[in-house]
C-alpha cells in the first residue's frame, strides 16, 4: 500500500499554506494605509493612516520571512528536484524581467522630460523647467565625486559576489564566506553613501520634476540594494549552517542574479542621470 502512494514524479506538490492569503491581506492593508498616510485621509473617521501602513509593512515582512523559511525547509527535505529547480529559475527570470520593466518606467519618465523640456504640448512642463534640462535653479551632483565613489563600491561588490559564487561551485567554503561578507559590507557602504548624498542634496523631492524623477529612480534602486543586501546576508547565514552544496545552492544563485541586476541598473542610472544630466 505504501508503494502505491509513493512519489513517482519529479514535481513538488506543495502542502496547503496560509501565506498567499496572509500576504494578500497584508499587501492590501499596506496599500490602503500608504494612500491614507500620504494624502492625510481618515480611515473609519480616524487619522490612523500611518499606523495602518506600519501594520501592513509588518504583515508583509512577516509573510516573506515565514514563507521563505518554508521554502528552505522544502529544499532541505529534498523536494527541490532538478525539474523543480528549473521551474524556479524560470520564475526568477520572469521576476527580474518584471523588475526591469519597473525601472524602464522611471527611465521613460526621466528621458521624456529631459529630452523635451520645452515641449509645446506640455506647456506646464516648460514653465516648471524653464525650457532647459536640468531645470533652472537646480544644482546637480558632480558625477565624478560621490556618485562615482558609490559606483565603484557597487561594481566591486559585483566582483566579490561572483567570486563567492564560483567558490561555492568549487566547494571552497572559506572563500564563499569571505566573498559574501565583503559583498554585504559593500552593499551597506553603498547605502550609507546614498543616504549621505540625499542629505547633502541641493534640491528636494517636491516642487519640481527633477527632484521627483531623481529621488524616485535612485530611491527605488536604493531600496533594491537594501533588499539585495538582506538577501545575501541570509545566504551568508545559510552558508554557516551548511545548507548549500556545489550542486544545490539555488537561493545563493538567485541572490547573485539579483545583485548583478542591481549593478546593471545602477550603471544606467549613473550614466543617464548623473553623467548625461550633469548641469555643471
Amino acid at each position: 500500500m505504501a508503494d502505491a502512494h509513493a512519489k513517482k514524479h519529479d514535481y513538488h506538490l506543495v502542502d496547503p499554506s496560509p501565506w498567499p492569503f496572509i500576504g494578500s491581506v497584508s499587501a492590501l492593508i499596506l496599500a490602503v494605509g500608504f494612500i491614507a498616510f500620504i494624502r492625510d485621509m481618515p480611515i473609519a473617521g480616524l487619522q490612523i493612516g500611518g499606523l495602518v501602513f506600519g501594520l501592513g509593512i509588518i504583515g508583509v515582512l512577516y509573510t516573506m520571512a515565514a514563507w521563505w523559511v518554508d521554502v528552505v525547509k522544502e529544499a532541505q527535505a529534498g523536494d527541490h528536484t532538478r525539474v523543480v529547480q528549473l521551474h524556479h529559475r524560470y520564475g526568477m527570470i520572469m521576476f527580474i524581467a518584471s523588475e526591469v520593466m519597473f525601472f524602464v518606467a522611471w527611465f521613460w519618465a526621466y528621458f521624456d522630460v529631459a529630452l523635451f523640456p520645452a515641449d509645446a504640448i506640455q506647456f506646464q512642463r516648460a514653465e516648471l523647467t524653464g525650457g532647459v534640462w536640468p531645470p533652472e535653479g537646480i544644482k546637480t551632483f558632480n558625477p565624478w565625486h560621490l556618485p562615482l565613489f558609490g559606483t565603484l563600491i557597487l561594481l566591486t561588490s559585483g566582483t566579490t559576489v561572483t567570486w563567492a559564487h564560483h567558490a561555492m561551485i568549487e566547494n571552497d567554503r572559506q572563500s564563499v564566506k569571505w566573498g559574501l561578507w565583503l559583498t554585504v559590507l559593500l552593499g551597506v557602504a553603498f547605502s550609507c553613501v546614498q543616504v549621505y548624498e540625499y542629505i547633502s542634496a541641493y534640491f528636494g523631492f517636491s516642487g519640481h520634476i527633477y527632484g521627483a524623477t531623481f529621488f524616485m529612480s535612485t530611491g527605488f534602486h536604493g531600496a533594491h540594494v537594501i533588499i539585495g543586501t538582506i538577501f545575501l546576508a541570509v545566504c551568508l547565514w545559510r552558508v554557516y549552517l551548511g545548507h548549500f552544496t556545489p550542486k544545490q545552492h539555488l537561493g545563493f544563485e538567485f541572490a547573485a542574479w539579483y545583485w548583478h541586476f542591481v549593478d546593471v541598473v545602477w550603471i544606467f542610472l549613473f550614466a543617464s542621470i548623473y553623467v548625461w544630466g550633469y548641469g555643471g
